[in-house]
């Protein structure tokens, strides 16, 4: 929980401030923002709290050892490569893929297998992909993702070698 407390209070700086704005503007922006700012609250809600549900069940349900095994950081290439297509295939945004992430990390996943899972989601993203052929044409989509294909493992190869050595 510490480690939030600093962003947390950069948020609630930035978000305070801007509420200051709108209220010395005095045409009331402010209350709009609020009201935006609690509509999006009640949209995204109940998709955080299934996220940390399942990101809190991993740790609970894996035994430890089974997450070493497999995508730990003796798993080698094997794990990165389990990692990259996790990745891939995790549905949603940041609220659901980081905290599973980060439950990941803190059960025993290795540094290059969670270098190469968020590499593998943010890049490739198979559940994005119908939406970017939709408005971006499959060519394109194509193109973006053979010129991307080979960056979550390298990236997760590129952790191990180099960070290794730190624990997380």
């Amino acid at each position: 929980m510490s480690s939030m407390v600093i962003p947390t209070a950069v948020m609630a700086v930035v978000a305070l401030g801007l509420v200051g704005v709108g209220l010395f503007r005095g045409q009331g922006e402010h209350v709009a923002g609020l009201k935006a700012s609690l509509n999006i609250t009640l949209q995204t809600l109940p998709l955080l709290v299934f996220a940390f549900i399942a990101a809190g069940m991993i740790p609970a349900l894996l035994p430890q050892g089974l997450i070493a095994k497999w995508v730990g950081a003796q798993s080698g290439s094997r794990g990165i490569f389990i990692g990259t297509l996790a990745g891939a295939v995790a549905p949603g945004g940041p609220y659901v893929s980081l905290p599973i992430a980060a439950m990941l990390l803190r059960s025993g996943a290795g540094i290059g297998t969670m270098v190469a899972f968020l590499t593998g989601w943010s890049l490739w993203g198979v559940s994005r992909l119908p939406l970017e052929f939709g408005l971006l044409g499959w060519k394109f989509s194509l193109i973006r993702l053979a010129c991307t294909f080979f960056f979550p493992p390298i990236a997760g190869f590129i952790a191990t070698t180099l960070f290794s050595w730190v624990k997380t």
